[in-house]
């Protein structure tokens, strides 16, 4: 071997010898730096002395029984520095034979790809944490739709029974119309978790792709974002259910809250969206945030669904809060504008009636807007109204500041 060539090899790999006993006869400055040894220290020392506690012996059985029958042995390789740290090795171990075909010394070049093993086990340890989530969420899933089921079996006598309380034709149109849509709900579900699907898919395959090219931060914000996700699906499970639930919790909350959460949740599809904010304060109403967001879910989705039938190039969504004062009494206001184009003027009158929509149907039941006034109605004990705007729509939402129910 040329000196230039050798030299080459010591500079760039991590380059030992031992004698036929295992003893080290020569070390470069690499392995000197990776083992954290002095090469006085290593010199005429057993090559056990890097050796890692926690390696089976049958590895060290493997490996002589290769070498001595002078085949090159090759394998990535734990070992321990001097310090105590555990590094890996990417090594091949070749017999150097004589003139008469016997081994006189082995050679090892390694180089260090302790780096990616880490990542490596970090990934595989961050993804076993997403599939107890999964697994997790199937359990919440079946529960949720068990208690679906159940509700299923005892809403036709709730039914009768707030009939039987108040024979206002809204009231009796609002429960046959839970009645109707209960069967619909598993397919509203599953069509709130097509977006998240697709996005969980798209950020694990960026989480494996960021992995190879050793990007750990990226592969944590992907991961944190997965858990997001996943929180966010879990969370439209029980918003469906609590929508159903007459003993749901009301709590004092932040419009504000509510409307960031929404955006969470539609962070993809309003991505080629601008959207434009003004909400300078906060205002605080009493009701289920979740149930908020969801109604401004539906208008959001509305708005996108509306830009792409009319080939809306420039889509825009101003989204306003603010308060206001009706006849002595004090309201938050939310608007919420767009330049989709407007509704039809045979269809304004129509917008919040149940089963209505202008879509395919198999992109609409006709339940959204009609459950979304729903909501703000009997929930919140406010008001949702829309009128034709300049080029689109303007969907208002009134809240009482005392809207305790």
């Amino acid at each position: 071997m040329s000196q230039t060539y050798q030299e080459a090899i010591e500079n760039s790999n991590i380059v030992s010898k031992t004698d036929i006993n295992g003893i080290i006869t020569f070390v470069n400055d690499e392995f000197c730096k990776i083992s954290g040894y002095s090469y006085d220290e290593l010199i005429g020392a057993n090559h056990n002395i890097v050796r890692h506690p926690d390696i089976p012996k049958s590895n060290f059985t493997l490996l002589w029984d290769t070498i001595l029958s002078k085949k090159p042995y090759k394998a990535t390789v734990k070992n321990l520095t001097k310090d105590g740290q555990t590094v890996y090795l990417n090594t091949t171990i070749t017999p150097i034979l004589d003139e008469n075909d016997e081994i006189k010394e082995f050679i090892a070049i390694r180089y260090d790809v302790t780096e990616e093993v880490e990542l490596k086990k970090r990934l595989e340890k961050k993804e076993k944490e997403l599939e107890e989530l999964n697994k997790d969420l199937e359990n919440r899933v079946s529960l949720q739709t068990k208690k679906l089921k159940e509700l299923n079996k005892t809403l036709e006598k709730r039914v009768q029974e707030e009939i039987s309380k108040n024979e206002e034709k809204q009231k009796l149109l609002f429960w046959q119309s839970r009645m109707a849509s209960l069967g619909q709900m598993l397919a509203n579900i599953a069509h709130q978790w097509r977006q998240p699907l697709t996005e969980l898919n798209l950020t694990l395959f960026n989480m494996n792709k960021s992995c190879k090219n050793n990007n750990q931060k990226k592969v944590d914000d992907l991961y944190l974002e997965s858990k997001t996700l996943i929180s966010t699906m879990s969370s439209t499970i029980d918003d469906f259910t609590n929508f159903f639930n007459p003993q749901k919790e009301k709590k004092s909350f932040d419009i504000r809250d509510a409307i960031d959460e929404a955006l969470i949740i539609l962070k993809k599809v309003v991505e080629d969206i601008n959207i434009k904010l003004n909400m300078p304060k906060e205002c605080r109403v009493i009701g289920v945030l979740n149930e908020l967001s969801q109604v401004i879910v539906n208008l959001i989705q509305n708005t996108k669904d509306a830009c792409i039938l009319n080939n809306i190039d420039n889509k825009t969504i101003f989204i306003g809060l603010y308060e206001e004062e009706i006849l002595n009494k004090k309201y938050a206001k939310i608007e919420i504008k767009d330049n989709a184009g407007g509704i039809d003027k045979e269809n304004l009158d129509k917008i919040f009636d149940p089963y209505f929509t202008t879509k395919h149907k198999s992109q609409g039941t006709g339940l959204g807007l009609f459950m979304s006034k729903m909501i703000i109605e009997k929930s919140l004990n406010g008001e949702l109204s829309h009128k034709n705007i300049e080029n689109g729509s303007l969907f208002t939402i009134l809240i009482p500041f005392d809207n305790l129910g």
